[in-house]
């Protein structure tokens, strides 16, 4: 063996515990415990050790599928997944190397400037980025520097600019404002501006200093859309009484991949004079999976030369205009097929389908008496916030639509209900706290990881902080059937949060098992059930209506412990 293989003496090796090693992907001694993970590897094992421990390693993650908390895709064609291993090995900025790869990055930037309404016939300015945040970050950066310029030709101070948006921003907004040295100032969101940027405020806050502001286009917590016309319209009376020109860069996170094709007839994209620059995530609701996104400006005018560099070191004269440098080709190769591939008709199929699936939910839940939606998709045009009124408008508008005959790619459909994207936020309804004071729904919100679920449970924007919610994000993958699952898992943990107010969790938790019960149609049925307004009395039965249809019904109420001492198994005692 020695002879065949000599280099194991030269590597110093002991023979028969390296044969092993090589021979075993289990038992060969390989582990994240037995060394130091926070040192660099003094030695190397073999790549099937290697991936096996990794691999081993990640299945401590949820399942990305059963992830609402996130908005990114999480699953692409093989025929995608195809071309992103086959460019693995692309670096994006060496155009002069990779110079099919450059045209389909113009096409995927020229295909935005058409989906965007920018001007026929000229050339799209724009660029790739890592994600939205990256493009938010160019879009506010470019605003500043165009700001910095009017003020040094009128002979004006250029050391305090600030930037206005709402409290309701994701965090990139912030960091764009730290950065690069401008001063935040935030909105403050209330129940009358749905929890999003209130326009009049926002009037107030600009002054001459003021660069510009981020309006966002689907707002992180509940969903909505930000007003971009009626910013733009009051910016202009702004423009007409001070002189103070404020350009938009509209945050279209996932907005800008939804309204083109769920809701047309919006206005919010270069339509809108006053919106300079638009960014989006190429994987959200562009299908792609995470490490891209993309930014177009209205026209070269409104992206500073001065920030653009060029540079030669790769092969040919390159111009660069992105916070990072080296980036893989594989994604932006990826977005291109996705384009390509479904056109507007199958984005349109695609997102009208998250917005059904995401009413079909909403619906549902505010049926159970249980709980109450902050979002407001599901709500027909105009009407916001929950009240029975609006419950029962919404329950009626749904089942209308549900048997309507267009077409999946016929935006028509959305016209009745209001904009957003497809977005549950939902917390426990006023009728349930009264009902059940000490009710939790972070318990509910862990409960639902029992069952694979990961549904995050959080605080609204400032201002608004003492209201939190639950919130589900519908994407391309969700289906009718994981509505009808969701719906009976969200009714399974509230019970047992309520059980576990008069027991432990872990006894609420120990009883049987219920009868198998098909989850067929489970949502539709639910949503069917509350068409009519109901006192605090037909509320409670309702409740265990739903429960005996999920097969949660217990023969004991639920202020009842189930289990005495006695009654338990060995194994329910040690437990």
């Amino acid at each position: 063996i020695g002879d065949l293989l000599p280099g194991m003496r030269r590597m110093g090796l002991n023979r028969r515990t390296t044969l092993a090693q090589l021979d075993l992907t289990y038992g060969a001694g390989y582990s994240e415990s037995t060394g130091d993970v926070h040192a660099f590897p003094v030695t190397g094992m073999p790549a099937r050790n290697a991936y096996q421990l990794i691999h081993d390693s990640l299945k401590f993650d949820g399942d990305p599928a059963l992830n609402c908390a996130t908005f990114l895709t999480t699953w692409m064609e093989p025929e995608a997944e195809k071309l992103i291993v086959e460019n693995l090995g692309k670096n994006r900025v060496d155009i002069d190397e990779y110079e099919a790869t450059e045209r389909v990055h113009r096409r995927c930037l020229a295909h935005l400037h058409d989906l965007w309404h920018g001007k026929s016939k000229q050339e799209a300015t724009g660029t790739v980025v890592v994600g939205s945040s990256e493009g938010i970050m160019l879009g506010g950066l470019a605003m500043k520097w165009r700001w910095r310029q009017r003020m040094q030709a009128q002979g004006k101070d250029t050391s305090r600019p600030n930037i206005v948006f709402g409290a309701n921003a994701q965090v990139a907004l912030e960091k764009t404002a730290r950065y690069f040295d401008m001063e935040a100032r935030l909105v403050p969101v209330s129940d009358g501006s749905r929890y999003v940027l209130d326009v009049e405020k926002a009037i107030d806050m600009i002054d001459e200093n003021t660069v510009g502001m981020f309006v966002i286009l689907g707002s992180t917590y509940t969903g909505h859309f930000e007003d971009v016309a009626g910013m733009s319209a009051a910016l202009d009376r702004l423009h007409r009484d001070r002189g103070w020109d404020v350009p938009i860069h509209v945050d279209g996170a996932c907005g800008a991949m939804i309204a083109p094709f769920a809701f047309p007839d919006l206005a919010w994209d270069f339509r809108v004079p006053r919106v300079a620059s638009i960014s989006t995530s190429g994987h959200k609701f562009g299908l792609t999976y995470p490490g891209i996104g993309w930014v177009v400006w209205r026209s070269p005018e409104c992206q500073p030369s001065e920030l653009t560099f060029e540079l030669s070191y790769l092969g040919g004269v390159e111009k660069t205009f992105t916070l990072n440098f080296s980036h893989p080709a594989c994604f932006l190769i990826a977005q291109y097929y996705q384009f390509i591939r479904f056109g507007r008709s199958g984005f349109t199929r695609m997102v009208n389908a998250c917005l059904y699936h995401a009413r079909l939910l909403s619906v549902a839940l505010e049926a159970t008496g249980a709980f109450e939606c902050v979002s407001d998709i599901h709500r027909p045009r105009g009407q916001f916030g929950f009240t029975e009124a609006t419950r029962l408008a919404s329950s009626k508008l749904f089942a209308e639509s549900a048997m309507s005959q267009k077409s999946g790619a016929d935006p028509s459909i959305n016209e009745a209900y209001n904009y957003g994207q497809p977005e549950v936020a939902f917390r426990f309804s006023d009728w349930f706290i009264q009902m059940h004071p000490n009710a939790s729904q972070e318990v509910v919100s862990t409960l639902l990881r029992v069952r694979g679920w990961i549904i995050p449970n959080y605080p609204l924007p400032p201002d608004r902080g003492s209201i939190r919610i639950l919130r589900v994000v519908i994407r391309e993958t969700s289906s009718e059937d994981t509505v009808n699952r969701l719906v009976r898992d969200i009714m399974w943990a509230t019970q047992t949060m309520l059980e576990s107010e008069v027991k432990s969790l872990g006894e609420a938790l120990l009883r049987p098992l219920p009868p198998a019960v098909s989850t067929a149609d489970l949502a539709r049925d639910v949503a069917a059930t509350h068409t009519e307004t109901f006192d605090s009395t037909r509320r409670s039965s309702h409740w265990q209506v739903l429960l005996d249809k999920i097969g949660e019904i217990r023969a004991a109420s639920p202020t009842t412990v189930l289990d005495k001492e006695a009654q338990k198994t060995v194994y329910q005692r040690s437990c």
